[in-house]
């Protein structure tokens, strides 16, 4: 009698909730690997909920989660995933750094979901590394961590260590995590269920509104950007744009370099190309229908000013759509 093949084990993940976590996200995270069990026809995904002290949360919908194990008192863990709604709550930060640091830090994914960036930036674990939080907390946790080299994207991946900004970026996130375990294609059919056209790569932008960026002193450069937005396949001229916010030309001008260190017309372009951009990978438009849509008046125009801002051209960004995305 042959010997019968070894099964392979599950993956097994922590899913560490801090106080006031995001249920939304913990439940995101939950279900796509739970219907990749089911996808899969066998349990390939494991997971166990923590807390740092083993008594129940207090959600971020106000409900007390019981769960499973404290962190200190975890198993051997392939992946952690830890949740949290504020950067105002008390952490026990050592306690937190003493349970992480006891697991395989050389062979487990460490992921900060949502707010959770905030505290592994306390623990010291995002020294120098790449790190995304949500966009209302981006500006705090750029001035608490000037050794943190943030960004806005939906999520991040510097060596073992990841980082996302929640919300629906979530889903994303963890069916990344999912291609790269299991494949593009089992990922592809599993974004399916969730009825998702695409997963959006962790370079994409969190779209942060300009009153967060700027404050809401500058309501004449807030109208000049919403009048942009609002015209994006016929654009106004600077001129017209200064017109209707009731300033000059060169008082606009001011605004610009001032709040967003760069000028009108600059601005209003990067816009578009960023509009070109998300219809290239989200749509199935022609090159030709999409820059008519963000006011080019010629594909080669098009072309050309999307390569020197790319680097890349319309054409090979749309065949990127077809390919494998990278692992978060």
């Amino acid at each position: 009698m042959g010997l019968q093949p070894q099964a392979v084990k599950p993956l097994r993940y922590g899913m560490l909730l801090l106080p006031h976590a995001s249920m939304a996200d913990f439940a995101m995270a939950c279900e796509v690997l739970a219907r990749a069990n089911q996808l899969a026809e066998r349990k390939i995904y494991e997971f166990l909920t923590l807390s740092l002290d083993g008594t129940p949360v207090a959600l971020s919908n106000g409900l007390q989660y019981a769960v499973d194990l404290p962190l200190g008192y975890s198993p051997r863990l392939d992946g952690l995933l830890i949740f949290a709604g504020d950067i105002s709550s008390d952490i026990n930060i050592d306690e937190l750094s003493r349970g992480i640091h006891a697991q395989n830090m050389e062979k487990m994914q460490l992921a900060g979901i949502g707010c959770a960036s905030y505290w592994l930036a306390r623990t010291g674990m995002l020294h120098q590394h790449r790190a995304t939080i949500h966009w209302q907390d981006i500006n705090q946790f750029t001035e608490d961590f000037p050794e943190v080299v943030v960004s806005s994207n939906l999520y991040e991946a510097d060596s073992n260590v990841m980082t996302c900004a929640g919300g629906a970026a979530t889903m994303d996130f963890v069916l990344s995590l999912v291609a790269g375990q299991q494949g593009h294609e089992f990922a592809s059919r599993l974004s399916e269920v969730f009825i998702m056209e695409r997963t959006r790569p962790g370079n994409e932008r969190q779209r942060i509104p300009l009153a967060t960026r700027i404050g809401g002193s500058q309501p004449k450069l807030t109208e000049a950007v919403s009048l942009m937005e609002a015209n994006i396949e016929e654009p106004l001229s600077t001129d017209d744009i200064a017109y209707y916010v009731g300033v000059s030309r060169r008082q606009l001008e001011r605004l610009f370099k001032q709040y967003l260190s760069t000028v009108p017309s600059k601005y209003y372009l990067e816009l578009r190309l960023n509009r070109a951009r998300q219809l290239l990978q989200q749509t199935s438009k022609s090159i030709v229908q999409i820059s008519l849509a963000c006011g080019f008046s010629s594909g080669p125009h098009f072309s050309s000013t999307y390569r020197n801002h790319f680097g890349i051209t319309p054409r090979e960004e749309r065949a990127q759509r077809t390919q494998p995305q990278s692992q978060a």
